[in-house]
């Protein structure tokens, strides 16, 4: 289903490197608010040092961002040491499918990380990228997200109910 992700965790630092070569994901592409920065910009150190632990093992990361506060990306990027896009209107695949050209790796290659469903995981989905949920940093968020995140939880909740009966048949 375009609306569940292929994967789900509680947040960024939760995936592996372990986790990605198992699903032969090579390239992260990863959302910027309440992914990797709260609502009031702040990074915890932690995930500057799995940024840095996926860049030591080789994982290529780009920054995709919805925002149109270019300073925004652009100071989380470069604290990262990652190169970013801002104004990539997902859910459309523009911006995955430039990412991936300048990679040149296949899509199933390709993993997609963020906290929303209706921009990260559709998007990603759409474009046959591996999708990777995680819950929002921060309970706060801008008044364009706020308004979907009821709809979210619902989707999440039936995701992680059929993840549940899936396990119950092994």
């Amino acid at each position: 289903m375009i609306l569940y992700p292929d994967a789900y965790f509680d947040k960024v630092e939760q995936i592996t490197v372990k986790f990605l070569r198992k699903n032969k994901i090579k390239a992260l592409i990863l959302d910027v608010d309440n992914t990797l920065i709260d609502y009031n910009r702040k990074m915890k150190e932690s995930i500057i040092r799995w940024v840095e632990e996926m860049k030591e093992e080789g994982i290529k990361l780009f920054i995709l961002s919805n925002t149109n506060h270019k300073e925004k990306v652009q100071e989380v990027a470069e604290k990262l040491g990652i190169p970013y896009h801002n104004l990539a209107k997902k859910p459309f695949k523009t911006g995955f499918l430039r990412i991936q050209k300048l990679w040149k790796e296949n899509p199933e290659n390709i993993g997609v990380v963020g906290d929303q469903i209706f921009t990260d995981i559709i998007g990603g989905n759409r474009c046959q990228m591996f999708t990777i949920l995680v819950e929002p940093i921060d309970t706060k968020d801008f008044w364009y997200t706020a308004w979907k995140r009821p709809l979210e939880n619902k989707i999440k909740h039936r995701y992680k109910k059929k993840q549940r009966s899936n396990k119950d048949v092994f």
